[in-house]
């Protein structure tokens, strides 16, 4: 990162409590440093295994994925979003695309516990995978005591 460049703090969005208060997170430490927050969701059809094959639920679009998106960015920035932040809606599986985004970036942000996590987990897939192999340094944040904070 050259030295006139803005420090990008990446910081991935599911719409779980943990995510949120990941976000709150990046957006005080970007503040701090003079940063930008880059706020990533990530999707993918829902679908189901059986014996037939993959089911695809075909009433999930990426219009119904921007919509959320656009909730959970409300829910926690009830005001607007901060200045500066941008906001990436991508498909795909959700700790290899916030790997890619973390190459170039000076944080990678995570929930410690997303959506899909298993209640006696301590790290969840994704943030257990980003922690090991994302290009840059990653903070793993708890749920907060209160989720409207």
């Amino acid at each position: 990162m050259q030295s006139s460049e803005v420090p990008r703090v990446v910081v991935g969005v599911d719409g779980s409590p943990s995510s949120y208060a990941a976000l709150r997170w990046a957006d005080r430490y970007a503040r701090g440093i003079g940063g930008a927050v880059e706020a990533v969701c990530v999707w993918d059809t829902p679908s189901s295994r059986g014996w037939s094959g993959p089911a695809i639920d075909p009433e999930f679009d990426l219009g119904q994925a921007r919509e959320r998106f656009t909730q959970e960015l409300h829910a926690v920035f009830p005001d607007g979003p901060p200045a500066g932040l941008t906001e990436h809606l991508v498909e795909g599986d959700p700790s290899e695309v916030l790997i890619r985004a973390s190459e170039g970036a000076a944080l990678l942000v995570v929930g410690r516990r997303g959506r899909g996590g298993f209640a006696r987990a301590v790290l969840g897939s994704v943030s257990q995978r980003c922690a090991q192999h994302a290009a840059c340094p990653v903070v793993v944040v708890r749920q907060e005591d209160d989720p409207a904070r």
